[in-house]
């Protein structure tokens, strides 16, 4: 599973832009949304991590990490139960004198003791609001390669609509670049404009013991966000380097970007952009293959262990142990774990959480641009 060590370590944020999608976040983090039929968020960027050696990770959690906890486990799924290294979870009030983080400062502040202890030479950080089969290899190589002092990864694409808002918050703030080769000369924060930008992934790789310095200096400073506190008014005194990523990224902003990138997975192109590059692991559960039951009618989905399918499902991904009964129809929906849609229901261009029931007869219908939601263990 390892490829032989990176000399990095790993930190994830899992509750960065949890207020995107806040219908989702109720009971749970950003990290630990499912995506993808089997997986949670967090699984892409920390399989990531553990495919290119990435072997002694963190993750700095803020709040509502309970499921996290549950999921993630002692990180057997993901060869991190180490004697040296593997997964440590940071909880809240890690440190006495440190309050529940709002940005990266205040969140590495809490794990400067760590990180002075750890022998690593580098450090790499991520988000978790991304689905993405990421060679954090290629990474480290091009800011070893380079000289630089801080390489951020990016892509070129448009900003995606779900981050363009009026009143975008402070916490959910969105990056792009401007590059002379590949040299940054400018961070713009919340940019409003159209076309393809050179848009921040918010993934970075930095020396340990810069990365400390830095902290130590912004958070007795009252400073908060890393990069517009630390790196955009900096740009002039730190060599930062940008890291082009050219592959398939799923970036969750709003619900309707959860409802369409789940379903452009229903495209054999995509499917195989995230997943055939490298294994994503995730919680085993032991379920049944899916049951397709006599009648039963499929066209175009994405079913995980553990469903049975009596009805008619088009176009649509059933996370695991979803039961469709007889006579009922699905069509462009997202059903997560253990979803019932009972007989004659009829349902379209919906989301349904956790053990949620469509009752009997019932017609539920959103729209392409407007899902509707059933939030966690429900009954309509």
């Amino acid at each position: 599973m390892v490829n032989s060590n990176a000399d990095a370590l790993g930190i994830i944020f899992p509750n960065s832009y949890d207020t995107l999608v806040p219908e989702l976040v109720s009971e749970r983090l950003m990290a630990s949304i499912p995506f993808a039929g089997r997986y949670r968020m967090v699984d892409f960027i920390l399989s990531s991590m553990v495919n290119h050696g990435i072997g002694n990770i963190s993750i700095i959690v803020r709040k509502n990490y309970h499921s996290l906890l549950d999921h993630l486990g002692s990180g057997r799924e993901w060869d991190l139960t180490r004697k040296n290294g593997g997964l440590n979870i940071v909880p809240p009030f890690a440190e006495k004198t440190v309050k529940v983080y709002n940005g990266r400062v205040e969140a590495l502040a809490s794990v400067l003791a760590f990180l002075r202890s750890q022998k690593e030479k580098y450090v790499v950080m991520a988000d978790t609001n991304i689905a993405v089969n990421f060679d954090f290899r290629a990474l480290i190589d091009a800011h070893v390669a380079s000289g630089a002092e801080v390489t951020v990864a990016y892509m070129e694409k448009e900003i995606p609509e779900g981050m363009i808002r009026e009143n975008m918050s402070i916490q959910n703030m969105y990056y792009t670049l401007t590059l002379e080769g590949d040299q940054v000369k400018k961070i713009y924060i919340n940019p409003v404009v159209e076309g393809k930008q050179n848009l921040s992934m918010n993934i970075y790789v930095i020396a340990r013991e810069l990365l400390i310095e830095q902290i130590n200096t912004a958070y007795v400073r009252g400073y908060t966000y890393f990069e517009r506190d630390i790196l955009a008014p900096q740009l002039d005194k730190l060599d930062v380097r940008a890291f082009k990523f050219n592959g398939y990224c799923a970036q969750i902003c709003d619900m309707r970007s959860y409802f369409e990138e789940n379903m452009k997975l229903l495209d054999e192109a995509n499917l195989d952009g995230l997943f055939a590059e490298n294994p994503i692991y995730t919680k085993i559960r032991d379920d049944n293959p899916t049951r397709y039951i006599e009648g039963a009618k499929v066209k175009n989905i994405m079913a995980a262990d553990g469903c049975v399918i009596e009805g008619e499902v088009e176009n649509s991904i059933l996370f695991r142990g979803v039961k469709v009964a007889k006579g009922a129809k699905v069509k462009n929906c997202v059903l997560m774990q253990d979803t019932v849609v009972e007989a004659g229901a009829n349902v379209e261009y919906v989301i349904s959480d956790k053990n949620v029931t469509i009752t009997e007869g019932k017609e539920l219908k959103g729209s392409d641009t407007f899902p509707v939601f059933v939030a966690k263990r429900q009954k309509v």
